[in-house]
């Protein structure tokens, strides 16, 4: 008896914690998106995955929903900031898996693109002839690990002065989807992480070469 009585005392005490740090965030949150100028929701959306059906890490698991959610401009360009959540297994194999995120509206039509960080089991991949796509700058795609079924437009979008600027800046990985791209992490952001985020999508953007930014205006 006395260890049910303990171990319901250390279920509450673990609700209770994680309460206060998901109240906690919120007010960060809500004050990083006052500061910034955008409208603040922690409400959760079950639907925000229907919204950006491009975006493959929106789409993992199941009963997926995204909350805190901060919308706006930064220099002229639409932004969303969101905390995220899906559910993988079942019973006793459930994991809830959270992550945050940016999307960042472009003012062309993008093709898809996917950037990462490099990691081990994409050195395995290698060795086994399952192959990223490699560019002239031997730090670059040792560093990044990039998809695309579209090799020219990857080339084009990552130039020297962009493989120098993600060089530069922190990791992230990138998706493009039809008009948009996301900026996201596999754990939640810290507040000043969102403008770091923006910053890396902003930055990809900006760099586009004329002769893409012309093509997607005639697209």
């Amino acid at each position: 008896m006395r260890m049910s009585y303990a171990v319901i005392v250390l279920i509450g005490l673990a609700f209770a914690l994680a309460w206060y740090f998901a109240s906690a965030r919120r007010k960060k949150l809500r004050a990083w998106a006052e500061a910034s100028g955008f409208r603040f929701d922690p409400r959760s959306n079950r639907s925000f995955d229907d919204c950006y059906p491009s975006f493959g890490c929106l789409r993992r698991g199941h009963s997926r929903s995204a909350s805190n959610v901060s919308e706006g401009t930064r220099h002229a360009r639409p932004v969303v900031a969101f905390d995220y959540r899906y559910v993988t297994g079942h019973g006793k194999n459930r994991q809830v898996h959270s992550f945050s995120g940016v999307i960042v509206d472009s003012e062309i039509p993008l093709r898809p693109l996917y950037i990462r960080s490099e990691n081990l089991f994409d050195k395995i991949g290698e060795f086994l002839g399952v192959d990223d796509i490699d560019f002239e700058s031997a730090e670059f795609s040792r560093v990044f690990h990039v998809k695309s079924p579209d090799r020219r437009w990857a080339y084009d979008v990552l130039h020297q002065r962009t493989m120098e600027f993600l060089l530069s800046m922190p990791r992230f990985s990138i998706e493009f989807g039809e008009g948009s791209m996301l900026a996201w992490r596999n754990r939640r952001f810290a507040p000043e992480t969102f403008d770091d985020a923006i910053a890396v999508a902003e930055g990809i953007l900006n760099r586009l070469p004329g002769y893409v930014v012309r093509e997607g205006g005639e697209r």
